[in-house]
Protein backbone atom coordinates (compact mmCIF):
# COMPACT_ATOMS: atom_id res chain seq x y z
CA UNK A 1 0.00 0.00 0.00
CA UNK A 2 1.37 3.40 -1.03
CA UNK A 3 2.06 5.90 1.71
CA UNK A 4 0.59 9.35 1.33
CA UNK A 5 3.18 12.07 0.91
CA UNK A 6 3.40 14.66 3.66
CA UNK A 7 5.51 16.97 1.52
CA UNK A 8 4.04 19.32 -1.09
CA UNK A 9 4.82 19.00 -4.78
CA UNK A 10 8.19 20.73 -5.00
CA UNK A 11 8.09 21.04 -8.79
CA UNK A 12 4.87 23.02 -8.52
CA UNK A 13 6.18 25.00 -5.56
CA UNK A 14 9.44 26.04 -7.22
CA UNK A 15 7.74 26.89 -10.52
CA UNK A 16 5.54 29.35 -8.63
CA UNK A 17 8.51 30.77 -6.69
CA UNK A 18 10.46 31.27 -9.92
CA UNK A 19 7.47 32.98 -11.57
CA UNK A 20 7.14 35.22 -8.53
CA UNK A 21 10.87 36.04 -8.68
CA UNK A 22 10.61 36.91 -12.36
CA UNK A 23 7.64 39.09 -11.47
CA UNK A 24 9.45 41.14 -8.82
CA UNK A 25 12.42 41.75 -11.12
CA UNK A 26 10.26 42.63 -14.13
CA UNK A 27 7.90 44.88 -12.18
CA UNK A 28 10.88 47.00 -11.15
CA UNK A 29 12.40 46.98 -14.61
CA UNK A 30 9.11 47.83 -16.33
CA UNK A 31 7.92 50.44 -13.82
CA UNK A 32 11.06 52.35 -12.78
CA UNK A 33 10.65 55.12 -15.36
CA UNK A 34 6.91 55.70 -14.92
CA UNK A 35 7.29 55.48 -11.12
CA UNK A 36 9.97 58.15 -11.17
CA UNK A 37 7.92 60.42 -13.43
CA UNK A 38 4.69 59.97 -11.45
CA UNK A 39 5.88 59.54 -7.85
CA UNK A 40 9.50 60.78 -7.96
CA UNK A 41 10.51 57.34 -6.71
CA UNK A 42 11.83 54.67 -9.08
CA UNK A 43 11.23 52.01 -6.43
CA UNK A 44 7.56 52.93 -5.80
CA UNK A 45 6.03 49.87 -7.48
CA UNK A 46 8.89 47.56 -6.53
CA UNK A 47 8.43 48.20 -2.80
CA UNK A 48 4.73 47.49 -3.07
CA UNK A 49 5.26 44.36 -5.15
CA UNK A 50 7.69 43.00 -2.56
CA UNK A 51 5.12 43.76 0.17
CA UNK A 52 2.27 42.02 -1.72
CA UNK A 53 4.54 39.09 -2.58
CA UNK A 54 5.49 38.67 1.08
CA UNK A 55 1.84 38.75 2.20
CA UNK A 56 0.93 36.36 -0.60
CA UNK A 57 3.68 33.91 0.34
CA UNK A 58 2.53 34.04 3.95
CA UNK A 59 -1.03 33.31 2.80
CA UNK A 60 0.27 30.44 0.64
CA UNK A 61 2.11 28.84 3.56
CA UNK A 62 -1.00 29.19 5.74
CA UNK A 63 -3.36 27.57 3.21
CA UNK A 64 -0.75 24.92 2.38
CA UNK A 65 -0.95 23.75 5.99
CA UNK A 66 -4.75 23.75 6.27
CA UNK A 67 -6.48 20.53 5.25
CA UNK A 68 -8.22 21.28 1.97
CA UNK A 69 -11.49 19.79 3.25
CA UNK A 70 -11.78 22.84 5.50
CA UNK A 71 -12.65 24.92 2.43
CA UNK A 72 -15.60 22.66 1.71
CA UNK A 73 -17.21 23.97 4.90
CA UNK A 74 -16.30 27.55 4.03
CA UNK A 75 -17.51 27.48 0.41
CA UNK A 76 -21.03 28.83 1.04
CA UNK A 77 -19.96 31.67 3.41
CA UNK A 78 -17.19 32.66 0.98
CA UNK A 79 -19.52 32.79 -2.03
CA UNK A 80 -21.98 34.86 0.03
CA UNK A 81 -19.23 37.33 0.97
CA UNK A 82 -18.14 37.37 -2.68
CA UNK A 83 -21.63 38.35 -3.85
CA UNK A 84 -21.85 41.10 -1.22
CA UNK A 85 -18.46 42.52 -2.26
CA UNK A 86 -19.39 42.39 -5.96
CA UNK A 87 -22.57 44.34 -5.21
CA UNK A 88 -20.79 46.86 -2.95
CA UNK A 89 -18.16 47.65 -5.57
CA UNK A 90 -20.93 48.87 -7.89
CA UNK A 91 -22.36 51.22 -5.25
CA UNK A 92 -21.17 54.84 -5.62
CA UNK A 93 -19.14 55.82 -2.58
CA UNK A 94 -17.93 52.27 -2.02
CA UNK A 95 -16.46 51.29 -5.36
CA UNK A 96 -13.38 53.15 -6.60
CA UNK A 97 -13.41 54.18 -10.26
CA UNK A 98 -10.12 53.82 -12.17
CA UNK A 99 -9.95 54.37 -15.94
CA UNK A 100 -13.73 54.27 -16.17
CA UNK A 101 -14.07 50.90 -14.40
CA UNK A 102 -15.49 50.37 -10.91
CA UNK A 103 -13.52 47.32 -9.77
CA UNK A 104 -11.98 48.19 -6.39
CA UNK A 105 -13.14 48.64 -2.82
CA UNK A 106 -10.97 50.97 -0.78
CA UNK A 107 -9.99 50.33 2.82
CA UNK A 108 -7.53 53.05 3.85
CA UNK A 109 -4.46 52.66 1.68
CA UNK A 110 -5.44 49.10 0.73
CA UNK A 111 -7.69 48.36 -2.23
CA UNK A 112 -9.42 45.03 -2.67
CA UNK A 113 -10.61 43.76 -6.05
CA UNK A 114 -13.75 41.67 -5.38
CA UNK A 115 -13.42 39.85 -8.71
CA UNK A 116 -10.20 38.29 -7.37
CA UNK A 117 -12.16 36.96 -4.41
CA UNK A 118 -14.74 35.69 -6.89
CA UNK A 119 -12.18 33.58 -8.80
CA UNK A 120 -11.28 31.57 -5.73
CA UNK A 121 -14.80 31.69 -4.28
CA UNK A 122 -16.36 30.23 -7.43
CA UNK A 123 -13.83 27.40 -7.58
CA UNK A 124 -14.50 26.54 -3.93
CA UNK A 125 -18.28 26.73 -4.37
CA UNK A 126 -18.53 24.65 -7.52
CA UNK A 127 -15.98 22.08 -6.34
CA UNK A 128 -18.16 21.47 -3.28
CA UNK A 129 -21.45 21.49 -5.20
CA UNK A 130 -20.32 19.23 -8.04
CA UNK A 131 -18.68 16.79 -5.61
CA UNK A 132 -22.04 16.27 -3.91
CA UNK A 133 -23.38 12.84 -4.79
CA UNK A 134 -26.89 14.33 -5.08
CA UNK A 135 -25.81 16.62 -7.94
CA UNK A 136 -26.52 14.72 -11.16
CA UNK A 137 -24.72 16.93 -13.66
CA UNK A 138 -25.55 14.57 -16.55
CA UNK A 139 -29.18 15.72 -16.55
CA UNK A 140 -29.72 19.07 -18.26
CA UNK A 141 -32.82 20.55 -16.62
CA UNK A 142 -32.58 19.05 -13.14
CA UNK A 143 -28.79 18.86 -12.88
CA UNK A 144 -26.81 21.25 -15.07
CA UNK A 145 -29.20 24.16 -15.55
CA UNK A 146 -29.72 24.95 -11.82
CA UNK A 147 -25.93 25.13 -11.44
CA UNK A 148 -25.85 28.15 -13.73
CA UNK A 149 -27.67 30.47 -11.32
CA UNK A 150 -24.66 31.54 -9.25
CA UNK A 151 -22.44 31.66 -12.36
CA UNK A 152 -24.86 33.97 -14.18
CA UNK A 153 -25.19 36.20 -11.11
CA UNK A 154 -21.43 36.54 -10.61
CA UNK A 155 -20.81 36.89 -14.35
CA UNK A 156 -23.39 39.69 -14.59
CA UNK A 157 -22.03 41.60 -11.59
CA UNK A 158 -18.43 41.46 -12.87
CA UNK A 159 -19.57 42.40 -16.38
CA UNK A 160 -21.27 45.45 -14.87
CA UNK A 161 -17.95 46.79 -13.47
CA UNK A 162 -17.14 46.36 -16.46
CA UNK A 163 -14.60 43.50 -16.59
CA UNK A 164 -15.40 41.10 -19.41
CA UNK A 165 -11.99 39.41 -19.23
CA UNK A 166 -12.33 38.28 -15.61
CA UNK A 167 -15.95 37.24 -16.21
CA UNK A 168 -14.79 35.03 -19.09
CA UNK A 169 -12.01 33.48 -16.97
CA UNK A 170 -14.52 32.53 -14.28
CA UNK A 171 -17.07 31.21 -16.79
CA UNK A 172 -14.40 29.21 -18.61
CA UNK A 173 -13.16 27.67 -15.37
CA UNK A 174 -16.67 26.70 -14.26
CA UNK A 175 -17.37 25.09 -17.63
CA UNK A 176 -14.18 23.03 -17.27
CA UNK A 177 -15.42 21.93 -13.84
CA UNK A 178 -18.77 20.97 -15.36
CA UNK A 179 -16.93 18.85 -17.93
CA UNK A 180 -14.70 17.17 -15.35
CA UNK A 181 -17.74 16.51 -13.14
CA UNK A 182 -19.37 14.54 -15.99
CA UNK A 183 -21.60 17.00 -17.85
CA UNK A 184 -22.45 15.94 -21.39
CA UNK A 185 -20.49 17.69 -24.14
CA UNK A 186 -23.71 18.30 -26.10
CA UNK A 187 -25.20 20.14 -23.11
CA UNK A 188 -22.07 22.23 -22.61
CA UNK A 189 -21.91 23.02 -26.34
CA UNK A 190 -25.52 24.26 -26.27
CA UNK A 191 -24.88 26.47 -23.26
CA UNK A 192 -21.61 27.65 -24.79
CA UNK A 193 -23.40 28.70 -27.99
CA UNK A 194 -25.90 30.75 -25.99
CA UNK A 195 -23.02 32.25 -24.01
CA UNK A 196 -21.16 33.27 -27.17
CA UNK A 197 -24.28 35.03 -28.46
CA UNK A 198 -24.56 36.83 -25.12
CA UNK A 199 -20.91 37.92 -25.25
CA UNK A 200 -21.38 39.21 -28.80
CA UNK A 201 -24.37 41.21 -27.55
CA UNK A 202 -22.33 42.60 -24.64
CA UNK A 203 -19.61 43.68 -27.09
CA UNK A 204 -22.05 45.34 -29.47
CA UNK A 205 -23.79 47.24 -26.65
CA UNK A 206 -20.52 48.73 -25.34
CA UNK A 207 -18.75 51.08 -27.81
CA UNK A 208 -15.35 50.67 -26.14
CA UNK A 209 -15.53 46.90 -26.59
CA UNK A 210 -16.37 47.31 -30.28
CA UNK A 211 -13.34 49.60 -30.58
CA UNK A 212 -11.13 46.89 -29.12
CA UNK A 213 -12.49 44.30 -31.56
CA UNK A 214 -11.88 46.62 -34.50
CA UNK A 215 -8.40 47.48 -33.18
CA UNK A 216 -7.62 43.79 -32.83
CA UNK A 217 -8.60 43.10 -36.44
CA UNK A 218 -6.65 46.10 -37.75
CA UNK A 219 -4.69 48.05 -35.11
CA UNK A 220 -3.14 50.30 -37.76
CA UNK A 221 -6.56 51.73 -38.62
CA UNK A 222 -6.32 53.78 -35.40
CA UNK A 223 -2.64 53.61 -34.34
CA UNK A 224 -2.79 56.51 -31.85
CA UNK A 225 -5.96 55.44 -30.03
CA UNK A 226 -7.67 52.04 -29.96
CA UNK A 227 -4.79 50.24 -31.71
CA UNK A 228 -2.02 51.90 -29.70
CA UNK A 229 -1.64 49.23 -26.98
CA UNK A 230 -1.37 46.36 -29.45
CA UNK A 231 1.09 48.14 -31.74
CA UNK A 232 3.43 49.15 -28.92
CA UNK A 233 3.25 45.67 -27.41
CA UNK A 234 4.24 44.10 -30.73
CA UNK A 235 7.06 46.64 -31.10
CA UNK A 236 8.38 45.57 -27.69
CA UNK A 237 8.21 41.82 -28.34
CA UNK A 238 9.58 42.17 -31.87
CA UNK A 239 12.53 44.23 -30.63
CA UNK A 240 13.60 41.48 -28.24
CA UNK A 241 14.66 38.95 -30.83
CA UNK A 242 16.19 35.74 -29.51
CA UNK A 243 18.10 37.00 -26.46
CA UNK A 244 16.50 40.42 -25.84
CA UNK A 245 18.02 43.89 -25.61
CA UNK A 246 19.13 43.25 -22.02
CA UNK A 247 17.50 43.44 -18.59
CA UNK A 248 16.57 47.04 -17.78
CA UNK A 249 17.24 48.27 -21.31
CA UNK A 250 13.69 48.35 -22.68
CA UNK A 251 12.78 51.36 -24.81
CA UNK A 252 9.03 50.80 -24.73
CA UNK A 253 8.89 51.36 -20.96
CA UNK A 254 9.91 54.99 -21.53
CA UNK A 255 6.20 55.93 -21.47
CA UNK A 256 5.48 54.42 -24.88
CA UNK A 257 3.70 51.22 -23.83
CA UNK A 258 0.77 51.84 -21.42
CA UNK A 259 0.54 49.61 -18.31
CA UNK A 260 4.04 48.13 -18.81
CA UNK A 261 4.16 46.74 -15.25
CA UNK A 262 0.62 45.32 -15.18
CA UNK A 263 -1.30 43.95 -18.18
CA UNK A 264 1.59 44.28 -20.64
CA UNK A 265 4.50 43.19 -18.46
CA UNK A 266 5.17 40.19 -20.74
CA UNK A 267 5.83 42.57 -23.63
CA UNK A 268 8.60 44.28 -21.63
CA UNK A 269 9.93 40.87 -20.59
CA UNK A 270 9.99 39.82 -24.23
CA UNK A 271 11.81 42.98 -25.22
CA UNK A 272 14.46 42.72 -22.49
CA UNK A 273 14.91 38.94 -22.25
CA UNK A 274 13.88 37.96 -25.77
CA UNK A 275 12.42 34.67 -26.95
CA UNK A 276 14.52 32.75 -24.42
CA UNK A 277 13.07 34.69 -21.49
CA UNK A 278 9.53 34.39 -22.81
CA UNK A 279 10.00 30.65 -23.36
CA UNK A 280 11.14 30.23 -19.74
CA UNK A 281 7.93 31.87 -18.51
CA UNK A 282 5.81 29.64 -20.76
CA UNK A 283 7.72 26.58 -19.52
CA UNK A 284 7.06 27.51 -15.88
CA UNK A 285 3.33 27.92 -16.53
CA UNK A 286 3.35 24.58 -18.33
CA UNK A 287 4.99 22.99 -15.29
CA UNK A 288 2.28 24.48 -13.09
CA UNK A 289 -0.42 23.15 -15.43
CA UNK A 290 1.16 19.68 -15.55
CA UNK A 291 1.63 19.32 -11.80
CA UNK A 292 -1.76 20.87 -11.03
CA UNK A 293 -3.62 18.45 -13.32
CA UNK A 294 -1.53 15.53 -12.05
CA UNK A 295 -2.54 16.49 -8.52
CA UNK A 296 -6.18 16.61 -9.67
CA UNK A 297 -5.98 13.14 -11.25
CA UNK A 298 -4.41 11.56 -8.16
CA UNK A 299 -6.45 13.44 -5.54
CA UNK A 300 -7.87 11.13 -2.85
CA UNK A 301 -11.49 12.18 -3.43
CA UNK A 302 -13.79 13.81 -5.98
CA UNK A 303 -13.81 17.12 -4.12
CA UNK A 304 -10.01 17.34 -4.10
CA UNK A 305 -9.90 16.48 -7.80
CA UNK A 306 -12.38 19.21 -8.74
CA UNK A 307 -10.71 21.74 -6.44
CA UNK A 308 -7.24 21.07 -7.88
CA UNK A 309 -8.62 21.28 -11.42
CA UNK A 310 -10.41 24.56 -10.76
CA UNK A 311 -7.44 26.28 -9.13
CA UNK A 312 -5.07 25.13 -11.89
CA UNK A 313 -7.38 26.18 -14.72
CA UNK A 314 -8.28 29.60 -13.29
CA UNK A 315 -4.56 30.50 -13.05
CA UNK A 316 -3.47 29.04 -16.38
CA UNK A 317 -6.48 30.41 -18.26
CA UNK A 318 -5.59 33.92 -17.05
CA UNK A 319 -2.04 33.41 -18.26
CA UNK A 320 -3.22 32.21 -21.67
CA UNK A 321 -5.57 35.19 -22.09
CA UNK A 322 -2.92 37.69 -21.01
CA UNK A 323 -0.32 36.24 -23.39
CA UNK A 324 -2.91 36.18 -26.18
CA UNK A 325 -3.63 39.89 -25.65
CA UNK A 326 0.04 40.87 -25.49
CA UNK A 327 0.81 38.98 -28.71
CA UNK A 328 -2.29 40.40 -30.48
CA UNK A 329 -3.92 36.98 -30.63
CA UNK A 330 -7.11 38.29 -29.03
CA UNK A 331 -8.60 41.74 -28.22
CA UNK A 332 -7.39 43.68 -25.16
CA UNK A 333 -9.24 42.45 -22.06
CA UNK A 334 -7.31 43.87 -19.09
CA UNK A 335 -6.29 40.49 -17.63
CA UNK A 336 -3.02 40.58 -15.59
CA UNK A 337 -0.38 37.87 -15.90
CA UNK A 338 -0.48 35.73 -12.72
CA UNK A 339 2.57 36.07 -10.42
CA UNK A 340 4.28 38.58 -12.75
CA UNK A 341 1.95 41.59 -13.12
CA UNK A 342 1.98 44.28 -10.44
CA UNK A 343 -0.98 43.96 -8.11
CA UNK A 344 -2.06 43.45 -4.53
CA UNK A 345 -5.27 41.46 -4.10
CA UNK A 346 -4.69 39.51 -7.34
CA UNK A 347 -1.28 38.30 -6.19
CA UNK A 348 -2.38 37.50 -2.64
CA UNK A 349 -5.44 35.47 -3.66
CA UNK A 350 -3.55 33.66 -6.41
CA UNK A 351 -0.81 32.59 -4.00
CA UNK A 352 -3.41 31.59 -1.40
CA UNK A 353 -5.04 29.42 -4.09
CA UNK A 354 -1.70 27.79 -4.87
CA UNK A 355 -1.36 26.99 -1.17
CA UNK A 356 -4.64 25.03 -1.30
CA UNK A 357 -3.38 23.20 -4.38
CA UNK A 358 -0.13 22.36 -2.60
CA UNK A 359 -2.09 21.02 0.38
CA UNK A 360 -3.94 18.62 -1.92
CA UNK A 361 -0.58 17.48 -3.30
CA UNK A 362 0.55 16.67 0.24
CA UNK A 363 -2.16 14.03 0.49
CA UNK A 364 -1.14 11.99 -2.54
CA UNK A 365 1.79 10.12 -4.05
CA UNK A 366 2.94 12.06 -7.12
CA UNK A 367 5.57 9.55 -8.28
Amino acid sequence: MEQKSKMPDFIMFFSVILLLGFGVVMVYSASAISAYVTFDDSYYFLKRQILWSSIGLFAMFITMNIDYHFWKKMANPIILVTLILLILVLVPGFGKVVNGARRWLGFGSFYLQPSEVAKLGMVLFYSKTLANAKTNITKFFSGLLPQLLILLLVFGLILKEPDLGTALVIAGTVFVLFFVAGAKISHLASLGSVGVLGIIGAIILEPYRMKRILAFSDPWSDPLNSGYHIIQSLYAIGSGGLFGVGLGRSREKFLYLPEPHTDFIFAILGEELGFIGGFCILALFFLLLWRGLKTAMKAPDRYGSLLATGITIVIVLQAIMNLAVVTASMPVTGIPLPFLSFGGSALIFTLASVGILLNISRNINLK
